[in-house]
């Protein structure tokens, strides 16, 4: 899925070429390097289930519910890109809100985003057209093209999962970043209104949080009774109806109550980390840490359970797979309530990691493991592609012995030996690049507006 840079101050004051070059190797010191690791374990986890995919278990579904159910718990990895998501880009706002901070920019943080996001994207979109689907390219698809190009594919049953499986979270990955703006300025207006003391705008900002997801799962919920009852309507024709449902729900849901979870832990980590306010609120974090951790574990290993008796209706691989006939009533409810139970999980699990123990942290700081979060982005976008290239053109060459345990192994050794390389790679010809290029264009928007603002004053003065 997406790797997130940190959130860095804007309006940043006229500096050299050298001094921005000090300030980009200083955000990186600064970055919370257990993230790293954390992205590469939601990246390796999406790997997972495309690899099971192609190559099957070695093990009977029926007989194996548990590990039926490991096997199929990497679609949650988009979730903790998610989580990651909501923590990393909230933190500035939450800064601005909690301590009276200066506002972040909206433009820089949408240039940040932009040059961050658009040149994998596009330039992976484009060579998989000219790839695998040409035919994307004539006149009878052009409204489909247009849906990826503009980062709607996830609302259309003609692109959902289409053309390449991961796209459609990268749809809602960048309506959340047109939103989180806007969504920060409604926060911060209640805020600031009815708050005075950094402590009450912090349980203002979660229970500003908590509305967010309480809003998200009625949406939610809303748009998966309208999905399976496609005649129905309210107050309006089914056909305007289906327009809002393009905007506000799409195929599986926009996610921001899964978003806001990650807000949440923005918030109280932003919170903590304050030399004079946040001490006791981190301590008290740290005496809980081990707790959050096992909660955390618990929550994730009971909704794996769950995700894989909820699949069967639609999964092809699942389809006989009846090992867990207790968690029948519940199928129903895991496409309203699972996944952001599952954001739960994963955001307990990140509050452990972030306030837990130097050992827990410690394998999430490994360099091996960040490396592997450095290239997730690339990693996410093609793994699916690269992954069905191999079970194309090398799998049918590989010998019987040994069966699916040989070609699982076979494909664990193409990601590591072959494809993480390949992700490498197009970071550093696509992705840096474009993040480099929208630090500059930052960087000289600041050094204009500063040269405007000096000229402004120095014309009032006189």
């Amino acid at each position: 899925m997406i790797p997130l840079q940190q959130v860095v101050q804007t309006s940043p004051a006229p500096v050299s070429l050298p001094e921005r070059e000090d300030g980009i190797k200083k955000a990186r010191k600064n970055s919370i390097g257990s993230l790293d690791g954390v992205r590469a374990v939601a990246a390796l986890l999406v790997v997972m289930l495309h690899l099971n995919e192609y190559a099957g278990v070695p093990w009977n579904l029926n007989q194996n519910p548990l590990a039926t159910a490991m096997a199929v718990f990497g679609r949650t990895g988009v979730i903790l890109f998610f989580v990651l998501s909501g923590f990393l880009l909230f933190l500035s706002y939450a800064r601005s809100m909690l301590f009276q901070e200066t506002w972040p920019s909206t433009r820089t943080f949408y240039l940040r985003r932009i040059f961050r996001i658009w040149p994998g994207y596009y330039v992976s979109l484009a060579v998989m057209l000219l790839w695998y689907e040409r035919q994307y390219l004539q006149p009878a698809y052009w409204k489909r093209l247009a849906l990826f190009l503009t980062f709607f594919m996830d609302s259309s049953p003609q692109t959902w999962q289409k053309l390449n499986g991961p796209f459609w979270t990268l749809a809602v990955e960048w309506q959340f970043y047109l939103l989180l703006p806007l969504i920060a300025l409604c926060f911060s207006l209640i805020v600031r209104r009815y708050t005075s003391s950094p402590r009450q705008r912090l349980r203002a900002v979660l229970l500003c949080c908590g509305g967010l997801v309480l809003l998200s799962l009625a949406m939610r919920g809303f748009g998966v009774y309208c999905q399976r009852n496609p005649n129905w309507t309210w107050l309006i024709p089914r056909q305007w109806l289906n327009v809002l449902l393009f905007f506000l729900f799409g195929m599986q849901g926009k996610y921001l109550e899964v978003f806001a979870i990650g807000m949440m832990i923005g918030a109280c980590y932003t919170y903590a980390q304050h030399p004079v306010f946040g001490v006791a609120f981190k301590a008290r974090l740290l005496r809980l840490s081990d707790w959050l951790w096992k909660i955390g574990i618990v929550v994730l290993f009971c909704l794996a359970l769950w995700q894989a008796q909820a699949s069967t209706s639609n999964d092809v691989n699942l389809a006989s797979f009846s090992g867990l006939p207790w968690l029948n009533p519940l199928t129903p409810y895991y496409a309203w309530l699972g996944e952001p139970i599952a954001g739960v999980g994963y955001g307990l699990c990140i509050l452990a990691i972030l306030f837990g123990s130097p050992a827990l942290r410690w394998f999430f700081e490994l360099p091996a493991l960040r490396w592997i979060g450095l290239v997730s982005y690339s990693l996410y976008i093609w793994n699916q592609k690269l992954l069905d290239l191999f079970y194309l053109r090398v799998f049918p060459h590989l010998p019987h012995v040994g069966g699916i345990l040989l070609k699982d192994a076979a494909m664990w050794v193409f990601v590591f030996t072959i494809m993480l390389p390949l992700c490498f790679l197009f970071y550093q010809l696509i992705e840096k690049p474009g993040i480099r290029l929208g630090n500059l264009v930052i960087a000289r928007r600041s050094v204009v507006v500063q040269a405007l603002q000096t000229r402004l004053h120095i014309h009032r003065s006189s």
